[in-house]
């Protein structure tokens, strides 16, 4: 099977201080790593790499990478298989900062993680369910070349309670699931009860509990109302002294 083949330099400085010496210089600091072999630093053209990724599994490309050392004729290096274990992005830029490269043995499992794409209408959304996905990737182990650029959930025959789990899913050959078989992937739910409107609006015409009980003071929270409303005024008020005696004429 081919893999996407990408040159990489292996460079002599590590740690912050080459990595920024790298980044100066319009590449892109990385590691390689894994199989028991020391880490190797090493840097490379970071268009170059994007170009060379599989277009469906994107961060599950298997790569050969070629080692090239600082000064030797390009592409005559040692070749490695490996994928990404790890990228760090600019969070404003959206650059790429610096990638970890695993080495990988394409008779030996490897552990990724694998998009989960829901496929056709359930039944319980026709009859007026909602869907709801639980799951939009899932950790799977297998060889580096059985690795799926994503795995299809038919979601179609789902009335409203009803779920696919990690057990319906099918996976191809060599591929496994790391978590639980019982667990949910998507499930149709009975549509949430709307709020009736008239319950929380007071209805027209309809008598006050208070009145109704025939209690004397207004409901709670409506004294105020109730006195502004009357004229009444509180003991002290201006509003309530004794009205003034008219001035007898002279």
């Amino acid at each position: 099977m081919e893999f996407a083949k990408v040159s990489v330099e292996v460079r002599q400085s590590s740690g912050k201080g080459g990595a920024h010496s790298v980044r100066a210089a319009g590449k892109v600091p990385g590691v390689l790593y894994g199989r028991k072999a020391a880490p190797i630093p090493v840097s490379f053209d970071a268009r170059l790499l994007l170009k060379s990724l599989d277009k469906d599994r994107r961060r599950n490309t298997v790569f050969t990478l070629t080692l090239n050392q600082v000064g030797g004729a390009a592409g005559t290096g040692e070749e490695i298989t490996a994928m990404i274990k790890d990228a760090q992005i600019h969070p404003i830029s959206q650059t790429l900062q610096h990638v970890d490269f695993l080495r990988v043995d394409l008779n030996q499992e490897v552990h990724v993680t694998v998009p989960l794409s829901l496929v056709g209408k359930p039944l319980g959304v026709i009859d007026g369910g909602q869907l709801h996905q639980s799951m939009h990737v899932l950790s799977v182990a297998a060889k580096p070349a059985a690795i799926p650029a994503h795995i299809d959930v038919d979601v179609s025959s789902l009335k409203i309670g009803e779920a696919v789990h990690v057990s319906d899913l099918k996976l191809g050959a060599g591929v496994r699931a790391l978590i639980d078989a019982k667990d949910a992937v998507a499930s149709v739910v009975a549509p949430k009860a709307e709020k009736v409107e008239a319950e929380a609006a007071p209805v027209e015409g309809a008598v006050p509990a208070a009145d109704a009980a025939g209690g004397d003071k207004p409901a709670a929270g409506g004294e105020k109302a109730a006195a502004g409303a009357a004229g009444a005024a509180k003991p002290g008020d201006k509003a309530a002294a004794a009205p003034k005696k008219e001035d007898k004429k002279k």
